[in-house]
């Protein structure tokens, strides 16, 4: 690989180096310009082009030059400040998605407990709003059977796991305790949670430990209240707001006219919005402006797992 087709960065004294081919992605980008042209936002020190702009910043400028996709942690707070970033250095698409604030608001996501206390038993059931949050908890969540002559203690046989009730994606059924079968045979059912290694057959242990995992998974307890008086099924409410999990953005070449790619900036962008049950879908199309080829077909992913 020869000299010239690596390039070394220095953005706000934070040291990058690429191959100029990546810079040149967008070819009328500031970044392919300052390759080609002299321009007094980028200064060529020892060898290096010095940016004065924000080197964190940056970092995910040039990811998405070199993937074509851009990746934001789940408490990235820095949005605006980037859109700004990618406004500057002239890569519309990515400016344009990042001034969608709706796709980046927090979402209010609700889990609601019921418990219900029947001699020696309890019954749980759990809904969530968010059906990847139940579908973790049937994951921690494992319910161990085993039948014995008397006592309930988990010593005397082995315990056997059993599958917990799925109604639906949005919620889970499972019980505790003993209850008595054929002859003296009592079944005992057991409760152990992740990462808790611990096997409960007392309701209201499964139901502090149940309590202690949502709380510990950032959800806060809104309210309380008895269903039913006669049955005394209690209810446990409780919510936390959900930032996105990501947003990401992925280019898609298609067809080039001789001189290379066509700009996003020669595209209409058209947005479609389409939420399904784990995720939301935002499909952006590219429309042909006057007299312009087709250079992109580009769509993004707004994932909410």
């Amino acid at each position: 690989m020869s000299s010239r087709e690596v390039v070394a960065l220095s953005v706000g004294g934070v040291r990058f180096v690429t191959r100029a081919s990546t810079l040149r992605r967008f070819p009328e980008s500031r970044l392919a310009r300052m390759l080609s042209e002299d321009n007094e936002e980028f200064q060529l020190v020892d060898g290096e082009f010095f940016v004065d702009r924000d080197g964190a910043l940056f970092a995910y400028i040039l990811d998405f030059l070199r993937t074509l996709q851009v990746s934001l942690p789940a408490d990235f707070s820095d949005v605006e400040r980037l859109r700004r970033e990618a406004e500057f250095y002239q890569l519309q698409p990515l400016a344009e998605l990042l001034g969608q604030e709706h796709l980046l608001k927090p979402r209010l996501e609700i889990l609601e407990l019921r418990f219900f206390l029947r001699e020696t038993q309890a019954f749980f059931r759990i809904f969530g709003s968010c059906s990847s949050t139940v579908e973790r908890l049937a994951e921690q969540i494992t319910v161990f059977t085993a039948q014995r002559w008397s006592s309930p203690f988990p010593s005397q046989q082995p315990l056997v796991p059993l599958p917990l009730e799925r109604p639906s994606h949005h919620d889970l059924i499972f019980q505790c305790g003993t209850e008595r079968a054929a002859g003296d045979q009592l079944v005992a059912r057991y409760v152990s949670i992740k990462p808790d290694t611990r096997k409960l057959i007392n309701g209201v242990n499964v139901l502090g430990l149940l309590v202690d995992t949502f709380l510990k998974d950032g959800f806060r307890l809104v309210s309380t209240r008895t269903v039913s008086s006669e049955e005394k099924v209690e209810c446990y409410s409780f919510e936390r707001l959900q930032r996105p999990a990501g947003l990401a953005v992925a280019v898609k070449e298609g067809c080039v006219g001789t001189t290379g790619p066509f700009l996003f900036a020669c595209l209409k962008l058209q947005l479609l919005r389409e939420v399904t049950n784990k995720q939301h879908f935002i499909f952006v199309k590219c429309l042909e402006k006057k007299n312009c080829l087709p250079a992109f077909e580009c769509s993004t992913l707004f994932s909410s797992k």
